[in-house]
């Protein structure tokens, strides 16, 4: 199986770039199966929250001074919402902070209602090159199940415009739903393969605690997929995607080759990477970082400490291989042992369990060669199994 495409990880000097992520904690609404931290408010003082942005990015500045930043995400929540001015002041003050990479990655997340579309060549102008837009289906009897403002000639029309406003697009779409048939997700896939975007995120419908669909399912309101029909749906993306030049880099993502998400390949490469805004989580200098995740309380922490750090602390290099190895295997590349062992200042065979693997590999789950490792497309189906098999404790 074929490496990834090169992607802008490392600059001139050899040093690895940073990642920075910008977490806008705000929602028009929130949907059923989210349980990402986001929020509904009345209003938001825009001007109060790009000075609270700007406070929360000098201080991660503050504390990792040197290096460039290869990559930018605007995720949330609904940072289409947010001012281009915002996103354009943001990005400004990366680039004063820290310097930019050649070819830097500025992704940001967007809905796809026309009140937010209409700011697509605004936010371009303030320097984003990347969109990744939550289309989430393209049947309107699913969008309405999964309780999205948009209807599908909304989304598509949404698309249209972000391609004339981006140079890299990419959309998600959620399957598996109740109900839906092989038939049903081959077509809805070949549609959406056919709109000629470069990159496509594919998510099984999961039920997440603390959701409205977890308070359904657990009503016996919401039927849960079938294991196996599900297995049978992640067989047919695996196959449609790979036949049309899109295959899986990570258990859900599909790119063209280059058009690899380069942010999110720095969480799976377990590169560096800073998180300001509400919820943000960061690695640095091997220090684990979490911000305040409601919105008023990182507000709060800002004012009296000039940063939204909730939690900040070591982690044992142990730790860091272990988490190195979770991440890495999610990629269709595998991870470099030596690479984990250098991150976990010990032996590889001190953090993976040999027997396991071989065991897995005769089982055509896993490859083993030389100093790489990495899961097979049938041993995705069964990912969490096998990382519960091969880490030891």
């Amino acid at each position: 199986m074929n490496a990834l495409s090169p992607v802008v990880e490392r600059v001139d000097d050899g040093a690895e770039a940073l990642a920075l992520y910008v977490h806008w904690p705000f929602c028009v609404s929130k949907c059923p199966y989210c349980d990402f931290n986001s929020h509904v408010r009345g209003s938001v003082d825009q001007e109060e929250w790009r000075a609270a942005l700007l406070r929360d990015l000098a201080h991660e500045a503050a504390e990792v001074p040197e290096g460039v930043v290869g990559s930018i995400f605007f995720g949330g929540g609904t940072p289409s919402l947010m001012p281009p001015e915002t996103v354009a002041a943001i990005i400004a003050a990366a680039e004063r902070h820290w310097g930019f990479a050649p070819g830097i990655e500025i992704s940001l997340e967007a809905n796809p209602s026309s009140v937010e579309a209409s700011r697509f060549a605004d936010l371009a102008a303030a320097g984003v090159n990347r969109v990744s837009l939550g289309l989430q289906s393209l049947d309107d009897q699913a969008l309405r199940f999964l309780g999205r403002a948009h209807d599908a000639s909304e989304g598509l029309a949404a698309l249209e415009t972000a391609r004339r406003s981006f140079d890299r697009v990419s959309f998600d779409l959620i399957y598996a739903l109740p109900g839906q048939s092989e038939a049903d997700w081959r077509e809805e896939l070949a549609r959406a393969l056919s709109l000629g975007t470069g990159h496509l995120s594919l998510y099984q419908l999961t039920i997440e605690p603390g959701t409205r669909f977890a308070a359904l399912a657990a009503k016996g309101e919401l039927p849960e997929t079938d294991p196996d029909h599900a297995a049978c749906l992640y067989e047919i993306t695996q196959a449609m995607t790979e036949a049309a030049g899109l295959p899986a880099y990570e258990i859900s993502n599909h790119a063209r080759p280059g058009e690899e998400s380069r942010h999110n390949l720095a969480y799976w490469r377990y590169r560096p990477y800073l998180g300001v805004g509400p919820g943000a989580h960061g690695r640095r200098r091997g220090a684990v970082t979490q911000r305040h995740k409601k919105p008023e309380n990182w507000l709060a922490a800002l004012a009296r400490n000039g940063h939204g750090i909730a939690e900040e602390s070591l982690i044992s290099p142990a730790d860091r291989g272990v988490e190195a190895l979770l991440m890495g295997l999610r990629l269709r590349e595998g991870v470099d042992l030596d690479r984990i062992a250098e991150t976990a200042e010990t032996e590889p065979r001190s953090l993976v369990d040999s027997d396991a693997v071989n065991r897995l590999s005769e089982q055509g789950l896993m490859v083993s060669q030389a100093n790489r490792l990495r899961v097979t497309p049938a041993g995705m189906l069964l990912l969490d199994a096998i990382l519960a098999q091969i880490v030891r404790n």
